[in-house]
């Protein structure tokens, strides 16, 4: 007995320890790091090392309460700005976005893979959920700044997606087996289902989130159990929230958004465990489904399988996103980007093991077709999203450098944060630049040794600098420690060579600049200029055309307002939309308009009169190329005897 307890804490704790170090990989060559961990799962199952692990329902518990850590953790870290700045979309495509991308693999699964209606749809509510690992992991390496709204809308609809794929899913199979005698039933408490599981994970979301708050400011307890505090109520909201007949994902999510957002105690301490805890449990969960999966099972289903993938990627994806996003004036080049990064993981297959729990005949088909299906998608799509950002025009270039920071927890109530900046090469500190007062800095330790900040003469590379800061301002800081960017875009290019103050009227830019344009409005300020151009959502390298010139936003202050505007006097063309068919409804509504007017002005003609232009085309054509030489009695190309 205590052979085999020690064989299995052998085996589990070295196969997460091998886990974590080939996450190492992933991060240099960019891989995806789900596909790393589902690797290492396959490695050490029944067609590899040989380890045998055939219990879905053990998986399908392991796996539920993994994702329900994830999903806290994911609200808990979504900044309340980014989610208000991409709501709209984001949730479109969270509910409307996963019910036609489940539609429209089903349709394809029915002939794809010859099942009936139901089973069809099914399998297309399975994989109709993007992966939060992934999305969120993916649009962090490659070195480059993805534009705010459009990384905003990924995250916020990756991490809030999963309820409804879930809940078509168990719909779905409970469809299946009540058969035809209780489909009648259970379509008609569809939609009744749907409400209350919904809002009951939203209402009870929200008051979890507030009572966690609550009990974490009011308890005096020891540092380190605020965490296990917090996991365990997070814990306790989500099985009570399933018991109560609504959805625990989204109340773990909803509650871990109001959290993050609200000032708590041990705040810093919180994010670092939770950060763990949650990589903890994507390793155990991709590990447990790759033990699950049997490889030597997908020839036989990989053709079709591979071919619902690809249909899902270019094709369900992309359709579903820019019906979702065809309100909301999303450009082009935005829409087919994020089509692209649609990716499918660790909830696709925890959903297919559903159908293996309840006794489906299929079951196993399930599971080993969306298995590939989400191989394909990491191994097409996860390779190329900061080649793709590159080619769509959406890497901004970052606004500071490598930037070494530390923030420590102060006891009590604080209003202040204590900051420890590495003074790095390069930074303007190094250079001399001073340190605002209002940062009251305190300590500077310089080779082992500390020392009072007034004492220890100008900061030097390699000292940490500890200071007291008001949270708001540690931004204004984070600039003054980081060493200067390095992009491959200079930042003069894109931001302008010149800065102008936002609140100025245009017509001191007209002044300045010599801009002439009869249409604008000299007593309005930049700043409203732009807004008013871009529909009152800014971000960071928008841009608008004035006059002769570009005004480009260069900075957002907290609120979302435009706190610093570049200028370029030689404005670069614009990235063309590189996916044309993604059009939004105001481009397509302008298409017809002028569509229209051409027809008006110029009304079609007959097929005789088109013949005979036609034909006066071809005379001109053949007229500008052939003349008569003159003592010759053939035609000769134009160009001869010259």
């Amino acid at each position: 007995m205590l052979d085999v307890m020690f064989m299995v804490i052998l085996l589990g704790a070295g196969l997460v320890g091998v886990a974590v170090l080939t996450s190492l990989i992933s991060s240099r060559v960019g891989a995806p790091l789900l596909l790393v961990f589902l690797g290492v799962g396959l490695l050490a199952g029944e067609d590899g090392l040989g380890l045998r692990f055939d219990d879905a329902r053990l998986a399908y518990f392991v796996g539920s309460l993994a994702l329900a850590v994830i999903l806290f953790d994911s609200g808990f870290g979504t900044r309340l700005s980014s989610f208000r700045s991409a709501a709209g979309p984001a949730l479109t495509l969270a509910t409307l976005g996963v019910l036609l991308t489940a539609a429209l693999v089903g349709v394809a699964a029915r002939f794809a893979l010859g099942l009936p209606w139901l089973q069809a749809l099914l399998m297309g509510a399975i994989v109709s959920s993007t992966d939060a690992a992934a999305v969120f992991f993916l649009l962090r390496v490659g070195g480059i700044t993805i534009r705010d709204r459009v990384r905003s809308t990924l995250e916020v609809e990756s991490a809030s997606n999963d309820p409804m794929a879930i809940f078509l899913t168990i719909t779905l199979v409970e469809l299946i087996v009540a058969g035809d005698a209780g489909a009648e039933t259970a379509l008609k408490e569809f939609l009744i289902g749907f409400a209350r599981q919904m809002g009951l994970g939203l209402i009870l979301g929200l008051l979890g989130g507030f009572l966690i708050v609550r009990l974490v400011n009011k308890l005096e307890l020891a540092a380190g159990l605020y965490p296990i505090l917090v996991i365990s109520l997070a814990l306790v909201l989500f099985g009570a929230v399933g018991l109560a007949g609504g959805s625990g994902f989204l109340a773990v999510f909803v509650a871990g958004l109001y959290a993050g957002n609200r000032r708590m105690r041990s705040q810093a301490s919180l994010r670092r465990f939770q950060d763990g805890l949650s990589w903890l449990a994507q390793i155990i969960m991709f590990l447990v489904l790759g033990l699950l999966a049997t490889p030597s099972r997908f020839p036989a289903v990989a053709l079709p399988a591979i071919s619902l993938a690809l249909f899902l990627t270019f094709v369900g994806r992309p359709l579903a996103v820019w019906l979702c996003l065809l309100p909301f004036r999303s450009q082009p080049n935005e829409t087919a980007f994020i089509s692209w990064v649609g990716l499918r993981g660790a909830v696709s297959i925890l959903l297919a093991i559903l159908p293996l729990v309840f006794g489906l005949p299929d079951g196993q088909l399930f599971f080993n077709i969306t298995f590939i299906i989400v191989l394909t998608s990491l191994l097409v799509q996860g390779w190329t999203i900061p080649t793709t950002a590159r080619w769509l025009g959406l890497v901004v270039p970052p606004s500071i450098g490598p930037l070494e920071k530390v923030e420590l927890e102060l006891p009590g109530d604080a209003h202040h944060e204590l900051v420890v900046y590495r003074v790095v090469p390069d930074s303007p500190v190094a250079r001399g630049e001073r340190v605002p007062r209002w940062a009251r800095p305190s300590l500077v330790v310089r080779d082992g040794q500390s020392m009072g900040y007034h004492y220890a003469g100008r900061p030097q590379e390699g000292d940490r600098v500890y200071l007291f800061v008001p949270p708001r301002y540690t931004r204004l800081l984070d600039r003054l420690f980081a060493s200067p960017a390095s992009v491959d875009v200079d930042d003069k290019d894109f931001f302008g060579e010149f800065t102008v103050d936002p609140a100025r009227t245009l017509g001191d830019l007209a002044h300045a600049y010599d801009v002439a344009d009869d249409d604008l409005d000299p007593a309005m300020p930049i700043a409203d200029f732009i807004e008013k151009r871009l529909g009152g959502r800014t971000e960071v390298g928008d841009r608008v055309a004035c006059g002769g010139i570009e005004l480009v936003v260069r900075e957002l202050d907290e609120t979302g307002n435009i706190k610093a505007v570049g200028v370029t006097i030689q404005p670069q063309p614009s990235v063309p939309a590189r996916v044309p068919l993604f059009l939004n409804a105001r481009q397509i509504k302008t298409w017809l308009r002028t569509r229209r007017r051409r027809k008006q002005e110029c009304p079609p003609r007959s097929f005789r009169a088109r013949l005979s232009s036609i034909l006066d085309m071809r005379r001109v054509m053949q007229s500008l190329r052939f003349r008569r030489t003159p003592g010759r009695g053939r035609s000769s190309p134009a160009h001869d005897g010259e």
